[in-house]
């Protein structure tokens, strides 16, 4: 098996995500936005990663960085935020991917209200790793390490 060095992941953020810490923290946690990029970029490292990480409010902006991941072969880690229920073009552009591509959420949200119990991703997505806080990012990071070295 082959280690992932330097091998380029993106971690594409939805909308509101940029708020975190301050954004419901009995859902969310209190994790700042900039604590998830240091350790999101610290474990990358020690996983062979180069992670960038992402974050908009805009449907065309998180569609346009998952062409680019699809066309430069580049490893997504997903939290689409609210897209996750309704957005298809996401989906659609999501489901271009030419790497492995994990769905991430902090929360559960099938223990949350009806509305966030479907998701247009996850039936396009390499795997989903949601309820486990900020370390959610983690395991699909993990889990994209393995991904990357059975290849």
């Amino acid at each position: 098996m082959t280690q992932p060095f330097g091998q380029r992941v993106l971690v594409l953020n939805g909308p509101n995500l940029g708020r975190l810490g301050s954004r419901e923290p009995d859902v969310y946690g209190s994790t700042s936005y900039a604590d998830l990029v240091e350790r999101c970029t610290k474990l990358g490292r020690e996983l062979g990663f180069e992670v960038e990480v992402k974050e908009t409010n805009s449907e065309q902006q998180m569609v346009e960085w998952l062409h680019w991941a699809a066309d430069e072969k580049t490893p997504v880690v997903l939290n689409p935020g609210a897209f996750t229920h309704y957005s298809y073009a996401m989906r659609d552009a999501a489901a271009q991917r030419s790497a492995p591509l994990i769905e991430v959420h902090i929360s559960n949200p099938y223990a949350r209200e009806e509305f966030r119990h479907t998701s247009v991703i996850a039936a396009i997505a390499s795997g989903t790793i949601a309820g486990f806080g900020i370390g959610s990012y983690e395991l699909a990071l993990r889990a994209l390490a393995e991904q990357l070295t059975q290849r």
